[in-house]
């Protein structure tokens, strides 16, 4: 019967990490200003985002002047990701260096890990609103067709964004 030394343990060897809640993957996806998951509400929801739709390009049939204009946002998140992603590090190095010196008292601790909360938020904020402005510039077509070639179960836009249907409800009405 092996004891629990003997058992893999799920964090073994995390505890050498230069910050121990971040894998060197991770800081490195963080510091090219990759999305590190965090769009997902968006991407299994039927909005895509810029990168994956200019490697796609050819695929879903992006106009020159699509591929410019996504090209332009996904510049801009890729540059405001690498900010917000440092800022986010160094929460997380920070909240790190606090327990490497002992227990933080609680309201250390509640500023430090509320202070890491923010700069994750800021930094999803920027991937999630990468793909609500690239949205606009794709046809109905094109984000089935993206859908598809990702990998997802195809979705219907109209029907999943109400404020499209209430549009296409509106035009059909003449008002």
């Amino acid at each position: 019967m092996k004891t629990i030394a003997h058992r893999r343990q799920p964090y073994a060897g995390e505890e050498t990490r230069l910050i121990k809640s971040l894998s060197e993957q991770d800081l490195e996806e963080i510091a090219r200003g990759g999305g590190w998951g965090l769009a997902r509400a968006a991407e299994l929801n039927g909005v895509p985002g810029p990168t994956h739709l200019l490697e796609l390009a050819e695929e879903i049939a992006l106009t020159e002047q699509q591929r410019n204009d996504i090209e332009a946002i996904r510049a801009q998140m890729q540059a405001d990701a690498i900010t917000a992603g440092e800022r986010f590090v160094m929460a997380e190095q920070a909240l790190d260096e606090a327990f490497q010196q002992g227990a933080p008292d609680a309201k250390a601790l509640e500023r430090l890990v509320a202070e890491a909360g923010r700069a994750r938020a800021a930094l999803r904020l920027v991937h999630l609103n990468a793909h609500v402005l690239t949205l606009p510039l794709l046809t109905d077509a094109q984000v089935s067709r993206y859908s598809v070639l990702r990998g997802y179960r195809p979705c219907h836009r109209l029907f999943r964004h109400p404020l499209r249907l209430l549009d296409q409800v509106w035009r059909i009405r003449g008002a």
